[in-house]
C-alpha cells in the first residue's frame, strides 16, 4: 500500500475514536493547523483590544448593588456635596513666622487654580473668628447674658460712684471689668472657637506646622480628575517654594484625595506586579516539569489567547475591574493553564513512547477531555457559587473566573495541539537518554514519584493518619466557626505604609491639628432644613442614652451651631453691655490692655438677628450643597478614643445613623464609610454560606456525573479531607475572614476536586489495575497543576495590600491539603484496598 494512504487511512482509524464534533477539530488541527490558530489568534487581538478598555474602580460603594439604600443614599449625598475630596498641605519649618507668610502666599495661589480642582483654600479659621467673635454673647442663654448685663451696670454704677466720692460706706466692690473676666462670660458654645486656634491659623501646638485645607468639588474615586487637581496643587507649590526666601521649609501632603490616587497608583503597581510575577512563575514551574522549550512557548500562547478572551469577555459583559477582579490575572492563568498541562502532558507521554504526532494527538484528545471539561465544570462552579452573593466584587469575580476557566478550556483544544503540530515540522520531538540531561528532558522533573512512594511504602499508616486528622479538621472547623472567624481590624485590609510613608507621616502631623475625625466624618442630608436642630437631638440622646465605654458616635456638627438662639430677646441686652463697656472704657474704667483684647469681642452697633444665610461663605462652605442650599448637611464625627479601623464599633457607628427616626415621623436615613463597610460586611457572613454550600454541591454532582457511583465516592473522600485539612490549618493558625480572602474557600472546592477527577480518570482509563501506576504517570501532572496554582496564588502575596496578600495565603492552603489528599491520602486509601482484596483472595486460594 502506498505509505501516504497507509498513513491517512491511519489517521483516519485514530480519528474514529473521538466522538464527531472533536474528530471534526482534531483532523482540521492536524491537517490545516493554521486555520484554527488563525482564528484564535485573531479573537485573542480584539480580546486584547477589548481588555485595554477595562477600568479599575476602587470605590468601595461599587462593590454593592446599585439599589442597596446604603449606595442609593451616599450617592444622592455626593450629587449634592459641593466639596468632596480634600488635600492637606502640611508645611512645616522652625520659624512660626515664615511659615505662617508661605501659608498665606500660598493661599490665593491655590484659590486661583479654581472650580473644580479647587473650591476653596483656608489656612486658619479667620472668617468664622471674624464673624462670630463680636456675637460671641448671642451664644450665652437668655439668664446668662441678663446676669452678666446686671453685674457690668452693678459694676458701672460702683466704679460712677467711687469716681464722685458716692461710695456708701461697707459697699461690696462688683466683680471687675476685665479682660480676664469679660472672655470667660463671653465664651461661645460652638465648635470653632478661639481656645482651638488662638492665632486663627491651623497650626501645630509647637508652632512648627501649618496646615493648608484645599477642598475640591472632584468626587472620591475620579482619578483623571483627582490627578489633576492634585498636579495644579503641587505646582503653585511648587512655584511659590521657587521663589520664597527660606528653602528650608518642608511641603507635604495628605488628605483622601492623596491617600485615593496613592492607593490607586500601589494597586496599578500591584496588578502588572503580581500579573506578571504569576505568569512567569507559572511557566517556570512548567518549564521545569517538562525540561522542552516548546512547552513554555505552546503553553505559553495557549494561556495568553485564553487570558485575552477572558478579559476581553469581562469588557463586553462586566465593562470594568474592582479591587478583587483585577488580580485574577494571576489566577486565571495558575488554574487555567491546569488544562493545558493535563493535554501536553498525556501528548508527551506518546511521543515518548514512540507514537507518530497524530497519535499522540489524539490520544491526548481521547483521554484528557472528559476529565479537564469536568475540572472545567467544577472550578467553573466553584467561580459561579460566588455569583449568588448580593457583593458585588463577588459577582464579577464570579463572571470573570468562570469565563476565564471557559476561554482558557477551549483555548487548550483550539490552540495546543496545531501549535504542537507545527513545532514538530520545525523541530521534531526526539528522545536522548544517553546523557543526564537527555533523561532529565526526556521525562522532566519527577513531581509525582516521590509521592507515589510515600503512599506505596505506608499505605496504612498514611490511611490511618488521613482518617484522623480529616475527623480532627472537622471538629476543628466547628471550633473555628464558633469562635467568629471574621476579621475585624480594618488595618489588615489595607495597603502597608510603607509604600506612602511620607503621605500617613504628614497625614498623623494634620490630624491633630484639624481634629482626628477630620477624615471620618460622615455626613447626612436631610431633605430640609428644618429637620436638622430635630435630627441633631435626636442623635444627640442616641449618643447620650448609651454606656459610656459604648457610645455610637461623637460630635455632631450642624451649620445651626452658628447660630444663635432666641436672638430678638438677646441682641438688645447685648448691644446695652456693648455700649457700657465702651463708655467705661473711655471713662478709663477698662483699661488699654484689657481694651485690646476685648474690644474684638464687642457686637457692632447695628447688631442685628442672623440666619444660617447671613454666615460668610468660608465658614458655611462645609454645609453648603452644590446649588448653594445650606443648613441641610449634618457631619457627625466617630467617638473620640474609638478607631473606624474597628470593624466591630464601624457597626455600632453605622447602626447608629444608618437610620433616624425624628419626633413628627419622619425619616433621615444616613450612609457613607461605615454604613458601606458593614453592609459589605453583612452581605458576606449572609452569602458565604450560600456561596460555600453551592460551590460544594456542584461540585458534587460534576464529580457524580462523571463517576456515576462507582468511583465518585473516592473524589467526593478526598475533596472532604482537603477541606478539612484546610480548616484544621486555618484554626490553628488562627487565620481570619475577610471581604477578599473568603473568595478561597468556594474556589478551592472546585478546584481541589479536580485533582481527584483527573487522577481516578487515569486510574479507572488503566482499568483499575495499580493506583500507584496511576500516581506515577498522571501524579506528576497533577502536582505541576497544583503548582502552578499554587504559584498563581504565590504571586497575590507580593501584594502590597494585606487583604490581597491574606487571599494568596489561604488559597495556598487549600491548593497544598486538596492535592496532599488527591496525590498521597487517596492513593493510600484505593492501595489500602487493593492489598486487602489481594490478602482475602490468597487466602480463599489457599483454603480452596
Amino acid at each position: 500500500m502506498d505509505p501516504k494512504r497507509e498513513l491517512e487511512t491511519s489517521l483516519e482509524t485514530s480519528l474514529a475514536t473521538l466522538p464527531k464534533g472533536l474528530r471534526q477539530l482534531a483532523s482540521l488541527q492536524l491537517r490545516r493547523p493554521w486555520i484554527p490558530l488563525a482564528i484564535s489568534f485573531a479573537l485573542a487581538v480584539v480580546g486584547f483590544l477589548l481588555a485595554s478598555r477595562l477600568e479599575l474602580k476602587t470605590r468601595f460603594d461599587q462593590l454593592l448593588p446599585d439599589s442597596q439604600p446604603s449606595v442609593v443614599e451616599l450617592r444622592r449625598v455626593l450629587s449634592k456635596i459641593a466639596a468632596a475630596s480634600k488635600v492637606y498641605v502640611v508645611i512645616e519649618g522652625a520659624q512660626t513666622n515664615e511659615l505662617r507668610a508661605f501659608s498665606d502666599q500660598l493661599v490665593p495661589e491655590l484659590k486661583s487654580v479654581g472650580s473644580p480642582h479647587v473650591e476653596s483654600a483656608e489656612n486658619g479659621i479667620f472668617a468664622a473668628k471674624n464673624y462670630l467673635k463680636p456675637r460671641a454673647g448671642l451664644f450665652l442663654s437668655y439668664d446668662e447674658l441678663k446676669k452678666l448685663r446686671t453685674d457690668i451696670d452693678a459694676r458701672w454704677d460702683w466704679e460712677v460712684a467711687k469716681e464722685t466720692n458716692e461710695l456708701e460706706e461697707g459697699e461690696v466692690e462688683p466683680p471687675p471689668i476685665n479682660a480676664a473676666e469679660l472672655k470667660k462670660r463671653f465664651t461661645p458654645t460652638n465648635s470653632t472657637t478661639e481656645q482651638d486656634y488662638p492665632d486663627g491659623y491651623f497650626e501645630s501646638a509647637d508652632h512648627t506646622a501649618v496646615v493648608i485645607l484645599a477642598s475640591t468639588s472632584i468626587a472620591s474615586g475620579d482619578l483623571n480628575g483627582s490627578t489633576i487637581a492634585f498636579n495644579k496643587i503641587k505646582e503653585r507649590v511648587a512655584a511659590l517654594k521657587a521663589r520664597f526666601p527660606n528653602k528650608a521649609i518642608r511641603v507635604s501632603y495628605a488628605g483622601d484625595m492623596v491617600v485615593g490616587l496613592s492607593e490607586y497608583g500601589a494597586m496599578l503597581d500591584d496588578l502588572i506586579n503580581v500579573g506578571v510575577s504569576g505568569v512567569a512563575m507559572v511557566l517556570a514551574v512548567i518549564f521545569l516539569y517538562f525540561m522542552r522549550l516548546r512547552s513554555l512557548a505552546v503553553m505559553g500562547l495557549t494561556i495568553v489567547v485564553g487570558i485575552a478572551w477572558s478579559f476581553g469577555l469581562a469588557q463586553l459583559f462586566v465593562g470594568h475591574l474592582n479591587i478583587a477582579t483585577g488580580f485574577l490575572f494571576s489566577i486565571i492563568a495558575g488554574n487555567g493553564i491546569n488544562f493545558g498541562i493535563m493535554y501536553m502532558a498525556r501528548y508527551f507521554e506518546g511521543r515518548r513512547l514512540g507514537d507518530s504526532v497524530e497519535r499522540s494527538v489524539i490520544d491526548a484528545h481521547r483521554t484528557t477531555v472528559a476529565s479537564t471539561f469536568t475540572a472545567a465544570v467544577t472550578t467553573c462552579a466553584a467561580y459561579g457559587s460566588l455569583g449568588v452573593t448580593d457583593f458585588r466584587a463577588f459577582r464579577h469575580f464570579a463572571l470573570i473566573g468562570a469565563a476565564g476557566m471557559v476561554c482558557c478550556w477551549i483555548a487548550t483544544y483550539f490552540v495546543t495541539p496545531p501549535l504542537l503540530v507545527l513545532v514538530e515540522r520545525i523541530a521534531p520531538f526526539r528522545v536522548n537518554e544517553s546523557t543526564w540531561f537527555g533523561r532529565a528532558r526526556a521525562r522532566g522533573v519527577p513531581y509525582g514519584e516521590a509521592f507515589s512512594a510515600l503512599a506505596k511504602a505506608a499505605p496504612r499508616f498514611v490511611s490511618a493518619f488521613a482518617i484522623v486528622s480529616t475527623i480532627a479538621g472537622i471538629v476543628l472547623a466547628g471550633h473555628y466557626l464558633r469562635g467568629d472567624p471574621q476579621e475585624y481590624n480594618m488595618k489588615e485590609l489595607q495597603n502597608d505604609i510603607q509604600s506612602s510613608g511620607e503621605m500617613y507621616r504628614a497625614g498623623r502631623v494634620a490630624a491633630p491639628i484639624l481634629g482626628a475625625a477630620v477624615n471620618s466624618s460622615m455626613i447626612l442630608l436631610a431633605d430640609r432644613a428644618d429637620q436638622v436642630r430635630d435630627l441633631k437631638k435626636t442623635l444627640a440622646a442616641r449618643r447620650d442614652a448609651a454606656p459610656a465605654d459604648n457610645k455610637p458616635l461623637g460630635e455632631i456638627r450642624t451649620l445651626f451651631d452658628f447660630v444663635a438662639d432666641d436672638q430678638a430677646r438677646k441682641v438688645p441686652d447685648l448691644l446695652a453691655i456693648s455700649k457700657k463697656i465702651r463708655r467705661a472704657h473711655e471713662k478709663g474704667f477698662v483699661n488699654e490692655v484689657d481694651w485690646n483684647e476685648v474690644s474684638a469681642s464687642l457686637p457692632p452697633d447695628n447688631l442685628k438677628p442672623y440666619t444660617i444665610d447671613d454666615l460668610p461663605p468660608e465658614l458655611a462652605r462645609p454645609f453648603t450643597e452644590r446649588d448653594g442650599t445650606r443648613g441641610r448637611l449634618v457631619l457627625v464625627e466617630s467617638t473620640t478614643g474609638k478607631s473606624d479601623d474597628d470593624l466591630h464599633y464601624l457597626l455600632t457607628w453605622s447602626d447608629a445613623l444608618r437610620e433616624t427616626k425624628l419626633p413628627n415621623g419622619e425619616i433621615v436615613r444616613g450612609s457613607g464609610r461605615p454604613v458601606i463597610f458593614a453592609d459589605m460586611l453583612k452581605a458576606v457572613m449572609t452569602d458565604m454560606p450560600k456561596a460555600v454550600a453551592l460551590s460544594l454541591g456542584l461540585s458534587l454532582v460534576a464529580v457524580v456525573i462523571m463517576f456515576r457511583r462507582k468511583n465518585s465516592g473516592w473524589v467526593v473522600l478526598s475533596l472532604l479531607m482537603g477541606i478539612a485539612w484546610m480548616a484544621f490549618v486555618m484554626d490553628r493558625a488562627n487565620l481570619k475572614l475577610n471581604f477578599f480572602n473568603f473568595l478561597a474557600l468556594p474556589i478551592t472546592f472546585g478546584i481541589g476536586a479536580d485533582y481527584a477527577v483527573n487522577l481516578m480518570q487515569r486510574y479507572v482509563t488503566d482499568g483499575s489495575k495499580s493506583m500507584i501506576a496511576s500516581v506515577r504517570t498522571t501524579g506528576g501532572a497533577i502536582v505541576l497543576c497544583s503548582l502552578t496554582t499554587i504559584v498563581g496564588y504565590l504571586a497575590l502575596i507580593r501584594s502590597v495590600n494585606r487583604a490581597i496578600r491574606s487571599l494568596g495565603v489561604l488559597a495556598v492552603i487549600g491548593e497544598v491539603t486538596c492535592v496532599v489528599a488527591a496525590i498521597v491520602a487517596l492513593p493510600a486509601l484505593l492501595l489500602w484496598r487493593e492489598q486487602r482484596r489481594a490478602a482475602r483472595v490468597a487466602e480463599s486460594t489457599a483454603a480452596g
